[in-house]
C-alpha cells in the first residue's frame, strides 16, 4: 500500500497539472512521508494555546503571580497530571446526535457544566481585568464567580454582566464588616456564595515573594484596614484573612445569607460530611489551584471520597488542573455537578481580552460535547463512573 501511494505521488508530481496534487496528497497524507503538514495557524485553538500569547503580553510579576503555585509546586503540577492518567470507558452505538448539556445548579440552569473560579486581581492580567472576563463569560452563557479580592467592584462587575454571577467570599476579622459585604452582593443580584474556607493564612508562594507581587487597589474591601497589600507576607495576609474562622462562623453566615451558600476548599470527606450537617447549600473540591498546601492530592484524586460522602444531599463542584473538555467529562463522571475553571480563562483575558476569554470557555464547551458523543454519552445525567476504564 504504501509503495503504491509513494509511485503515484511521484508520477503526479512529474506528469498531473498542479491543480490536481491536492487531492492526492489528503489520500495519502495519514501514511506517505512525502506530504507536509499546512503552516500553522496563529490562531489558537485549543485551551493551552494561550499561555505562550498571555505570557507574551504579561509582566513578569502578574505572570508569576498567576502561574505560581506553593512550595515545590507539586500540588500545582498534579492537578493536570491526575487527569492525564484518568482513561475513558465509551460505549458506540448509541444516538448522541442530541446532545443536552445544561445543568441545574440552586434553581439556575447553566447551558454546560463549565463555571469561571474566583481569580483575584485580573487587571494584573488585563488593563480591564473583571470587566472584560465577565463579558467574555456572558459570550459564552458561562457563570463567572468574582473575587473578593477582585481589582473592580462587585457592584460594576454586576452592571456589566450579561448572565449570572456567583461571589466569592474571604470572611474578615470584622464581622459586620463580612455581613455588608455578603449583603452587597445580594443587593447586587449574585445568585449564591462561595465562602473560601482552606486559606486563613497563604502559602509559601515563593516565585509570589521573589517577584515582589502587589495586587493593586481592591475595592471590595473600601474602608477595610490591609485593603491594599502585597502577596507573600503571612503578616501581611492577616489582615485580610481570618486564621480563627470555624464552624461557627459558617452557621453564623447561614443565618442571614439569603441565596445559596458553597463553601470552597474542601479535600477532605469528613469534612464534606460536617458541611452538608451545617446546612451547606453546596461543597466545592479545591487545593487553591495548588497556591496553598503543597503535597495536597489533585483536585480529581479526591474528589470521589467526597462525592460519595455526601451521597447527592448537595451539588459538588471541583477545580484545578482543568484544561480539556475530556477532563470535564472525567470530574462528571467522578461525581462532580459542575467544574470551574481558574488559570485557563486568565490565559485568555491576557492574550485577547474578552473575546479569549470567551473563545477559552467555547473551546472547553465544543471539547465537552466531542467527548460525550465520541462516549455515548448524550446528556449530562448520562456520564457516570462507568464512563472510566478500570
Amino acid at each position: 500500500m504504501f509503495s503504491t501511494r509513494r509511485n503515484l505521488l511521484l508520477s503526479v508530481g512529474a506528469l498531473a497539472a498542479a491543480s490536481a496534487l491536492p487531492s492526492v496528497l489528503a489520500e495519502a497524507q495519514d501514511s506517505s512521508p512525502l506530504v507536509t503538514t499546512a503552516p500553522a495557524t496563529s490562531e489558537p485553538i485549543c485551551v493551552t494555546d494561550f499561555e505562550p500569547l498571555a505570557k507574551a503580553k504579561m509582566s513578569a510579576m502578574s505572570w508569576e503571580y498567576i502561574t505560581g503555585g506553593s512550595g515545590d509546586e507539586l500540588t500545582l503540577r498534579w492537578n493536570k497530571e491526575a487527569y492525564q492518567r484518568i482513561r475513558l470507558k465509551p460505549h458506540v452505538l448509541v444516538d448522541v446526535s442530541q446532545l443536552d448539556t445544561r445543568v441545574k445548579l440552586f434553581d439556575s440552569e447553566h447551558a454546560f457544566p463549565i463555571l469561571l473560579a474566583p481569580t483575584a486581581a485580573q487587571k494584573l492580567v488585563y488593563a480591564e481585568g473583571e470587566l472584560a472576563t465577565v463579558r467574555g463569560a456572558g459570550a459564552a452563557s458561562a457563570t463567572m464567580v468574582v473575587s473578593s479580592f477582585s481589582n473592580t467592584s462587585l457592584e460594576d462587575v454586576a452592571a456589566a454582566a450579561k448572565g449570572p454571577l456567583w461571589f466569592q467570599l474571604y470572611a474578615q476579622t470584622d464581622r459586620g464588616f463580612t455581613r455588608e459585604l455578603v449583603q452587597r452582593a445580594e443587593a447586587g443580584g449574585y445568585r449564591a456564595l462561595c465562602l473560601t474556607v482552606d486559606t486563613p493564612i497563604t502559602g509559601t508562594r515563593y516565585r509570589e515573594r521573589r517577584a515582589d507581587v502587589k495586587l493593586g487597589s481592591l475595592p471590595n474591601l473600601t474602608g477595610y484596614k490591609g485593603a491594599e497589600f502585597r502577596t507573600g507576607s503571612l503578616e501581611i495576609f492577616s489582615s485580610v484573612l481570618d486564621p480563627a474562622l470555624s464552624w461557627k462562623d459558617v452557621e453564623w453566615l447561614r443565618s442571614f445569607a439569603k441565596i445559596p451558600l458553597l463553601v470552597k476548599g474542601v479535600m477532605n470527606p469528613e469534612d464534606a460530611d460536617r458541611a452538608v450537617k451545617a446546612g451547606i447549600d453546596g461543597i466545592i473540591v479545591s487545593n487553591h489551584g495548588g497556591r496553598n498546601l503543597d503535597t495536597l492530592p489533585a483536585t480529581i484524586d479526591a474528589l470521589p471520597q467526597v462525592t460519595d460522602r455526601v451521597a447527592g444531599r448537595v451539588p459538588v463542584l471541583v477545580d484545578g488542573g482543568i484544561r480539556r473538555g475530556t477532563d470535564v467529562l472525567k470530574a462528571l463522571a467522578m461525581g462532580a455537578n459542575a467544574v470551574l475553571i481558574g488559570r485557563p480563562y486568565l490565559y485568555g483575558l491576557g492574550a485577547a481580552g474578552q473575546e479569549g476569554v470567551t473563545n477559552v470557555i467555547k473551546i472547553l464547551q465544543r471539547e465537552l460535547q466531542m467527548a460525550m458523543v465520541l462516549t455515548g454519552r448524550p446528556n449530562i445525567s448520562a456520564i457516570d463512573r462507568s464512563v472510566i476504564w478500570g
